[in-house]
């Protein structure tokens, strides 16, 4: 790729595509490069990123310590949550302890979350050593439907939408996170970019994102086309809330609140890192995406 193009990957959920928008349609960008994007689902930019594929990355947000070395997180372009995180549920008729999980990806903020959250062994969720099973985030609802994943981990705007695909909820990991962290948002999601472009476009890029937000919320119908466009779920109301849920004054710019919430994550990681849960293989993805 040449040299005045910046690779760009961000997932097609909407809050990423609020954050974005303005940049992708042009109403903002480098006066020095201009940018080729792509969007893919959160456990293939994790993966992407891990290779060094992209300039600039969404990706989990419990991936940046793992990735420290090579890239550097932005200050602006965050997804937090305030009470409001990934969901785990279940078909509205199961009534047993699952022993398998369809999770949206091994490295992924909510697997780490709900890996976690069963430390403590509560017999309403999942039994302890409950197999994960990679899925594609929007396929996650048809593998609880069909019988061949007993819960499934839900994250992006479908989360917010369990009851109209006949799903019952488990737990909510933005209310699991803030019952032991009330004054710490949920870091999901963060804009990494190659610490190779030096600090000068670092600062840029940070600056760049933080003007596109603002552009977006200046000018809300700007992107909300594309965000309804690319949004797994159809339901406005629902792309609303999920924007508004994830969508705030820390991804203008996340401060220290933004880096204290990263740290413990990072601790909660480690934590959980040390139970071992079995990964099942990962389910084929559908064909049609976006």
């Amino acid at each position: 790729m040449p040299s005045d193009v910046l690779s760009v990957a961000i997932s097609p959920c909407p809050n990423d595509v609020v954050i974005f928008g303005a940049w992708i349609l042009g109403r903002v960008g480098l006066p020095d490069a201009r940018a080729a994007f792509a969007f893919e689902d959160v456990e293939t930019l994790n993966e992407a990123a891990l290779a060094r594929t992209y300039d600039v990355v969404k990706v989990s947000a419990a991936m940046a310590a793992p990735l420290a070395d090579r890239y550097a997180v932005l200050p602006s372009g965050a997804a937090f949550g305030f009470g409001a995180g990934p969901k785990l549920v279940v078909d509205k008729d199961f009534s047993a302890r699952p022993r398998t999980v369809a999770v949206p990806g091994l490295r992924t903020t909510a697997a780490t979350l709900l890996r976690a959250a069963l430390a403590g062994d509560d017999p309403g969720l999942p039994v302890p050593d409950a197999s994960f099973i990679p899925v594609r985030y929007d396929a996650i609802v048809d593998t609880v439907r069909s019988g061949r994943a007993e819960a499934g981990l839900l994250i992006h705007e479908t989360a917010l939408a369990a009851a109209d695909h006949g799903l019952r909820l488990v737990l909510d990991l933005g209310q699991w996170w803030q019952a032991r962290l009330p004054d710490v948002p949920v870091p999901l999601g963060v804009i990494l970019a190659k610490k190779s472009l030096g600090q000068a476009r670092l600062a840029a890029l940070g600056e760049l994102l933080r003007e596109s937000l603002l552009a977006a919320r200046e000018e809300p119908e700007l992107v909300a086309p594309l965000a309804r466009l690319l949004a797994r779920e159809k339901n406005e109301a629902v792309i609303r809330a999920h924007i508004a849920a994830y969508v705030g004054e820390l991804s203008l710019a996340m401060g220290q609140t933004g880096a204290k919430a990263l740290s413990h994550l990072r601790e909660l990681a480690q934590m959980a890192k040390e139970r071992h849960f079995p990964a099942a293989s990962p389910l084929p993805a559908p064909d049609q995406y976006c």
